[in-house]
């Protein structure tokens, strides 16, 4: 337990399927803390009951028998208008589904640490602006001061430097390192690259896919078991969601028995009738082929952009639970040519990373006495969406360029639109081709009461500050205006301040079945007219 004038160095790996949270100990290594029922991970689950929410373990129990009641996966929904399907006739936004989560991981530590309110969380590193604006909302909403988001592969790398021998004692490497981090978890899969210099830990490039993991493995195995047990017993069981649940815990069980076996028999029962299946890995491989090509090509692409061989490596270090299908090593192996690390444990190597960074920040580990660095990099990059004045088009300005060191800063000048503009929009934006096209809305910024008579092409410089933990400032000006410009960041998703105040009080309330809902889509859109609030390009 931390003493009373020591604030306890937390990381929680706040995952899609199951979520950890760590501490540093009384010499500064990292330990798990064991939830409630004893186990490391909890998964990310909240069951919606009657009286009260239930995470973890029990709600995915409870799960099976009302799915409608149960929200799952809901980090892949981070940074939308909310969870993917109505819980109870309402539809909740993924912060609350996810606060809850972080509240039960809280809760469950403090038995161990006492009270506590600060720690780091962790995201995964394609993880877009919105998305770790709703993972710093969420904390707030569990009760917490998120001082500092990481990537999960550089908590990851943080954790094999840090504790698995090829480091000094005072914290630097014996010799320059340069890792992948290949990071598949339940819901999410990023790739890093990551260079380890003395204290210095610097992420090269990084991508991954935040819609793939090892639930899409379950996903694509039940499928193929409902498939079989309509084509030999005649029952749809995937038209009932109930059934869909137990099919997808079965396929779970038939995946994880498959890394360990080459062939099983798969008992599922519906309606008294059940399906007896042997399954092999190869059948599961050839289900799965494609799901598999996806990572390697994600690997393919951030070594071009890191301007990288195989051979420029010094390691690659497997992370993420999905990790222990022997089709990931195969694969993996064969496309690199080298022998594959797996050293540290892939359940809790990221939350351990978390609680080292903490201890960084917070001042309280040898890290921090050793002056150990960490910088990252973005995965998308940011800009702002102007008009072309000869064209009349919509064109994207990067102002910040993927993979870029963070944190970052830059400046662009822009022109008005019009004569006697009283007010300004810029439109910000993340992603997307040279036009703006699938690109994601962060939000606009207005500026409002401008001189009057102000000129067609006055200048407006417009500032982005890209922070360490991937999470944007903004700030515009008229540097020839004689006053300054009020601004105001309209975000098109995330929670508003008032609407974090009424979840607040609905979770200290304990979130029991609402009376009177009406099922009905948000509508919470950004508004997109192009009027004369656009700018145009300084060219």
């Amino acid at each position: 337990m931390a003493s009373e004038d020591q604030t306890p160095a937390v990381g929680i790996d706040l995952g899609t399927t199951f979520s950890a949270i760590a501490f540093l100990d009384t010499s500064g290594r990292p330990e798990t803390i064991p939830n409630a029922e004893g186990n490391v991970s909890t998964p990310s689950a909240v069951f919606f009951d009657k009286s009260s929410p239930i995470v973890g373990i029990e709600a995915i129990r409870a799960g099976e028998f009302e799915p409608d009641r149960l929200a799952y996966c809901a980090k892949r929904d981070m940074g939308e208008l909310a969870y993917s399907k109505p819980i109870r006739d309402e539809f909740l936004p993924a912060e609350v589904v996810q606060a809850l989560v972080l509240k039960k991981l809280k809760t469950d530590a403090e038995h161990k640490l006492g009270p506590f309110t600060k720690a780091v969380v962790t995201v995964p590193a394609f993880f877009n602006e919105p998305c770790r604006k709703a993972t710093q909302d969420a904390g707030r909403l569990a009760g917490l001061e998120v001082i500092d988001i990481i990537n999960e592969p550089t908590a990851a790398a943080v954790t094999y430097g840090f504790n698995k021998g090829f480091l000094t004692e005072s914290g630097e490497s014996h010799q320059l390192e340069r890792i992948l981090v290949f990071d598949l978890g339940g819901g999410t899969f990023d790739v890093t690259i990551m260079e380890i210099d003395g204290p210095n830990y610097t992420a090269i490039a990084t991508g991954g896919d935040v819609y793939l993991g090892g639930y899409d493995w379950d996903s694509r195995l039940a499928a193929y078991l409902a498939e079989k047990y309509l084509h030999e017993l005649g029952s749809d069981v995937g038209k009932n969601n109930a059934e869909m649940q137990s099919l997808l815990r079965t396929a779970n069980e038939a995946k994880h028995a498959l890394s360990v076996r080459d062939e099983m028999m798969v008992f599922y029962q519906h309606d008294g009738k059940q399906l007896r299946l042997s399954l092999s890995r190869e059948k599961f491989e050839e289900l799965t082929d494609d799901l598999v090509d996806r990572t390697i090509l994600t690997v393919r692409m951030v070594l071009a952009e890191a301007n990288m061989k195989w051979s420029d490596l010094t390691r690659v270090l497997l992370v993420g639970g999905s990790t222990r299908m022997p089709m990931i090593e195969k694969a993996l192996q064969g496309e690199s040519g080298m022998q594959l690390d797996r050293s540290v444990s892939p359940d809790e190597a990221v939350a351990h990373g978390a609680a080292l960074y903490a201890g960084l920040l917070l001042g309280t580990s040898p890290a921090a006495r050793y002056g150990m660095s960490v910088i990252n990099v973005n995965s998308h990059d940011l800009g702002v969406l102007a008009i072309e004045r000869s064209t009349k088009r919509h064109r994207k300005q990067v102002m910040i360029p993927r993979n870029s060191g963070l944190p970052a800063t830059q400046t662009v000048r822009f022109k008005t639109h019009s004569d006697n503009q009283s007010s300004v929009r810029v439109d910000i934006i993340e992603g997307g081709d040279d036009s703006g096209q699938n690109a994601i809305k962060i939000g606009k910024l207005v500026i409002t009461d401008l001189p009057p008579n102000l000129p067609k092409d006055t200048p407006v410089d417009v500032e982005f500050h890209y922070e360490q933990n991937g999470r944007l400032i903004v700030k515009a000006k008229l540097p020839t205006a004689d006053r300054n410009a009020s601004l105001e960041l309209d975000r098109a998703a995330g929670l508003t301040e008032e609407a974090m105040a009424e979840w607040q009080q609905r979770i200290d309330q304990g979130l029991a079945d609402p009376e009177n809902v009406d099922l009905k889509e948000l509508e919470r859109i950004l508004d997109n007219e192009d009027d004369d609030l656009g700018l145009a390009p300084d060219k």
